[in-house]
This record gives C-alpha cells, sequence and structure tokens, in this order.
C-alpha cells in the first residue's frame, strides 16, 4: 500500500501531509518503504504515459543509484504500476501539469529525502542508464553543481539533422542570454548537487525547465559543466509534442528571457536600426522632393522606422531600468 501525500482525493482515502509540490495533487508509493536511510544518489524520472519504457529505465537506473523517484504526471495507463514494481518510488500527480512541474516535484522529494546528488533522465528509454556515472561523477566529487550530458560533445551520431540546427539556434540563442556557453540547453539527462536542489526555488513551464533551471543557477552563482553523452531516437514512445510544436515553444521562451534579462539589447539595437534607418530614408526623400517632386510612400516609410525604432528604444530603456530596479531591490 502506498503512502498518501497532499490534500486527499475526494473519496476521502489516505491520510493528510504536506506534499512535495504545494500546489499538486499527488500521491506518494514507496517501494521500499521500511528503508530509513539516507541515499546518496537518486534517479529523478518525470514520465507519462509511459508503460513500455519505464520498467527497463528504472531497473536500469537502479543499477547506477541508490534510489529512483518516478513522477507520473497522470498518465492514462499502467506507468505508475510497473515503476513500482520495478522497485521506484511513484509519486502520482493527480492532474497534469506537464513536464516542468513533475520533474521539480521529483527533485523536490529528493533534496527533502536528503540525498547528496539527484540525476534527472527521461522515462522513454532516450537516454542511456550508462551514461549515469559519468554525468554524476563531476558532482560527487565537488567539480560541479549542475553536470549536463551533452548530446553535442565529441561525435554526434544518429542525431536528426533538423534536431541539431535547431539546437544550435536555441543554444546560442540561451547562451546569449545567460553568458553561459552550453552545448545542449535542452539535455533532459543532467546531475544535480546539494547546492543545486537547495536552490530549486523557480517557476517554469514544460519543456523550457531545461533552459530556466541554466538561467536561475547562473543567476546564483552555481558552476555548470558538461560530459558528452549518446540517446537514442528510435524509441517507441518519444517526445509527446512534434519537434516543430516543441522547438517554437523552446524558441519563444529563450527569447523572452533575453527580454528580460537584457531588454536593452532586445529592444534597444532594432530600436536604435529603426530610427537611423528612418533618418536616412528621411533625408534621401527630402533631397528627392526638392530635386524631382514629392514622395508620398518614401516618407511614409521613414516616419513609420522612425516611430518604431523610437517606441523599441523607449521600451528598452524603460524594461532595463525596470530589470535593475528589481537587482537593487533583490540586494
Amino acid at each position: 500500500m502506498g503512502r498518501l501525500l497532499a490534500e486527499t482525493a475526494p473519496t476521502g482515502e489516505g491520510s493528510k501531509a504536506q506534499a512535495p509540490e504545494a500546489d499538486a495533487r499527488t500521491e506518494v508509493h514507496d517501494a521500499s518503504p521500511g528503508s530509513t536511510s539516507k541515499p546518496r544518489i537518486v534517479a529523478v524520472i518525470p514520465a507519462y504515459n509511459e508503460e513500455i519504457a519505464i520498467g527497463s529505465v528504472v531497473l536500469g537506473a537502479r543499477s547506477y543509484v541508490d534510489h529512483v523517484i518516478v513522477v507520473d504526471d497522470c498518465s492514462h495507463d499502467r506507468t505508475s504500476k510497473i515503476a513500482q514494481l520495478a522497485g521506484a518510488q511513484v509519486i502520482r500527480m493527480l492532474k497534469n501539469g506537464g513536464k516542468a512541474k513533475a520533474l521539480l516535484t521529483g527533485l523536490r522529494e529528493a533534496e527533502r529525502l536528503g540525498c547528496w546528488a539527484a540525476v534527472m533522465l527521461d522515462g522513454d528509454g532516450q537516454h542511456r542508464t550508462e551514461d549515469i556515472e559519468a554525468v554524476v561523477g563531476l558532482v560527487v566529487n565537488g567539480e560541479a553543481d549542475l553536470v549536463i550530458g551533452s548530446r553535442f560533445l565529441g561525435e554526434q551520431k544518429d542525431i536528426p539533422r533538423y534536431r541539431v540546427f535547431g539546437q544550435k539556434v536555441i543554444n546560442s540563442l540561451s547562451n546569449f542570454s545567460t553568458q553561459v556557453e552550453v552545448t545542449d540547453s535542452q539535455s533532459g539527462l543532467r546531475a544535480l548537487s546539494r547546492k543545486a536542489l537547495k536552490n530549486l526555488n523557480f517557476t517554469s513551464e514544460g519543456y523550457n525547465v531545461e533552459s530556466d533551471m541554466i538561467t536561475h543557477f547562473t543567476e546564483h552563482g552555481l558552476v555548470i559543466k558538461e560530459v558528452p553523452i549518446s540517446v537514442r531516437y528510435d524509441v517507441p514512445n518519444g517526445h509527446k509534442e512534434g519537434a516543430t510544436s516543441m522547438g517554437m515553444k523552446l524558441l519563444g521562451n529563450v527569447v523572452s528571457m533575453i527580454g528580460y534579462k537584457r531588454p536593452l539589447l532586445l529592444f534597444g539595437v532594432p530600436g536604435s536600426l529603426c530610427v537611423v534607418a528612418g533618418l536616412i530614408i528621411a533625408f534621401l526623400t527630402i533631397l528627392e522632393i526638392v530635386f524631382t517632386g514629392t514622395f508620398i510612400t518614401q516618407a511614409m516609410l521613414a516616419l513609420g522606422l522612425f516611430m518604431i525604432g523610437s517606441f523599441f528604444f523607449i521600451s528598452a530603456l524603460t524594461l532595463n531600468s525596470l530589470v535593475l530596479m528589481m537587482k537593487a531591490n533583490n540586494k
């Protein structure tokens, strides 16, 4: 029998306690409820309808960690049952909240258990559990607080070209925003130190959690490193969203981060360019009017560029002032 945490279901079954996620309704089932010793290394696996692969992922992870937590994001299949039979502690979300909420719930539970390090990996079988040792090694040795398993370090085998291109675009924008050089900002195979687990006070949605984690840890001065890994793309139940849809959402999130962190750059530079272009066209238009006659279209274009550029530039100054004020208040 599992133990019920957080708000109880409408039937009233189970006992009330504090949930790993304050606003999440969850059930927690521990495969080894009698164990009281603190695990040194914990694997956290968010899963949604992963009954095909979750059993083998849990069994593989148990060869390299002391404890496995599977966060079932309100699956409609036997994900929870199979994960528990494979030896995992299962946290079942009673409402689907997306990868970010499921992952953060599991990581906070790992921190509550008092582990030295936590390893996060996907439940669909894309990640090789053999890579856990390499990813967690730098954390255990005290060399890093966040270690990212990168698909783009070393030999890049069997990675679809569209993924390589899309990842490079997102990496470039993400690195530009955080000013930290990372080759695989969206990798789901990572290791977190005890210090990192105590700094999970950020919010995120869906697949944005990987980028948001890098941004948050960078702001708090945590050490981030990468190690090479390899992944499989021939798994039977891969990403739940299409590559294009997920890529556009990730791209939108990264651009939003740049706008929040560096508004002068995102808005100020384009705004300045528009103002300059508008002034140049306006000057040429005046010359044309003086020597050859009137050019209404050209004049309207110049005015439009000038107004757009001015709006962007003023917005950049305003947003930059707000960011500086927020940083000052947080000190």
